[in-house]
């Protein structure tokens, strides 16, 4: 047999793909069987005439660099949750745990200097949030593609990720399904599917969770994955004793390297750089963006902190505490730069960029209720960011009619 034959596997799908063409027995599956097929291979179609334009970056290729780019996160959210578990268990004197986890965990221990026993107890936390974001999530995708007739996309891949790495290590599985489920359907479906939606599916799931859960989402509590141990995440310790209590309990290097309590995969400003930093590179991700987010952070904290105040402690937060507490990184890098909600202009991008940083420290210093503003600073500037580009192209369309008019005069 030649090595140009093809695969066995690319032969069954040739053959069962009759079937689900129009007027086979399995027609209205066709999405099914289109998913399966260009999730192995490329798509057949070619364009016939020219000119036209060559480009090896298709969507699926750009939904696999970000799911990859996401490693470093996912890597560290494992270890981080099973150092802070391991390090609470050890607060609390406790040598084991039950269930399927303690069935796992029990012969490992949970020694909070082993490096594998904090990275496989964190993982007996990420997987089952990220296999329940995956299977409800995927069935929601497919279920709107066989009702429509679309097909279903790979930005799922990308969306489910980021949708677990909000999330606190101890939320129920239940909880994870609910907003996966809202994300999907309600920040994405309704309009259309991806590439129709003007907000970000992922933060829409979260956004759910945090207004319809409050209790076990608001980011004030500590998120450590063990019944009984209480505490407070750097934001909360900010916003009720200030600046001198975080860093009485955290040097700001262990919250760039992510050695602190908070949402499973945020909580690792370096990994996210690392991450974030190829997405740049490879232009996926807008830079214009990063740096208008880094700019309004910087720009409005430094405003508050030159302002003070003698009742709110959150004045007195620096913009390299900003930086590396909660979720901003994150956002600034993997949520901002989503090309279907951000601003299409490259001058609008900036500006949306600014907004984000702006509104993020505007509601965490601001609004006691909200200790985290990434979230809901870049929902606020998603809905801006059509009227900013507008803005972006009306001034150009402007600038161009003077020079039209000064070179007829």
């Amino acid at each position: 047999m030649s090595s140009s034959s093809p695969s066995r596997l690319r032969r069954l799908l040739d053959g069962a793909e009759p079937h689900f063409t129009q007027g086979g027995k399995l027609e209205r599956f066709y999405v099914l069987f289109e998913m399966v097929d260009t999730l192995f291979y490329s798509p057949p179609n070619k364009t016939i005439g020219g000119p036209h334009v060559r480009d090896a970056l298709d969507l699926k290729r750009v939904m696999g660099m970000v799911w990859m780019c996401t490693f470093p996160m996912m890597f560290m959210a494992c270890f981080n949750t099973g150092y802070q578990a391991n390090e609470a268990m050890q607060t609390l004197g406790l040598t084991s745990t039950e269930g399927m986890r303690g069935f796992f965990m029990n012969g490992i221990g949970y020694d909070p200097s082993s490096f594998f026993a904090n990275f496989f107890h964190g993982m007996t936390y990420f997987i089952p949030i990220y296999l329940t974001t995956f299977i409800v999530g995927a069935v929601a995708e497919v279920v709107f593609s066989l009702v429509r007739g679309h097909e279903v996309n790979e930005g799922f891949f990308v969306t489910s990720i980021l949708y677990s790495l909000t999330l606190p290590p101890d939320i129920p599985l239940w909880m994870v399904a609910v907003g996966i489920v809202f994300g999907i359907v309600i920040g994405k479906e309704v309009f259309g599917g991806t590439g129709k939606n003007f907000l970000n599916p992922a933060l829409v799931g979260r956004a759910f969770l945090y207004f319809a859960y409050p209790a076990s989402m608001s980011g004030d509590a500590v998120w450590t994955a063990v019944d009984g141990y209480t505490g407070a995440t750097a934001l909360g310790i900010a916003a009720a004793e200030g600046m001198a209590a975080v860093e009485a309990q955290f040097t700001w290097w262990e919250a760039f390297v992510g050695m602190v309590p908070g949402s499973i995969g945020e909580t690792s400003t370096l990994a996210i750089m690392i991450g974030g930093g190829i997405l740049l590179a490879t232009k996926i991700a807008s830079w214009r963006i990063v740096l208008g987010c880094f700019f309004g952070m910087m720009a409005t904290a430094t405003l508050f902190n030159l302002i003070g105040s003698d009742t709110n402690p959150m004045f007195g937060m620096s913009w390299w505490w900003h930086l590396v507490v909660g979720g901003f990184a994150f956002g600034m890098f993997f949520m901002a730069t989503d090309p279907v909600s951000a601003s299409m202009t490259n001058t609008g991008r900036f500006y949306y960029g600014c907004l984000i940083g702006f509104m993020t420290v505007l509601i965490r210093v601001i609004n006691p209720a909200f200790p985290e503003g990434i979230m809901l600073a870049i929902l606020f500037s998603n809905i801006f960011a059509p009227m900013i580009d507008y803005c972006v192209v009306k001034a150009n369309i402007g600038r161009r009619e003077k020079r039209l008019e000064g070179g007829k005069a």
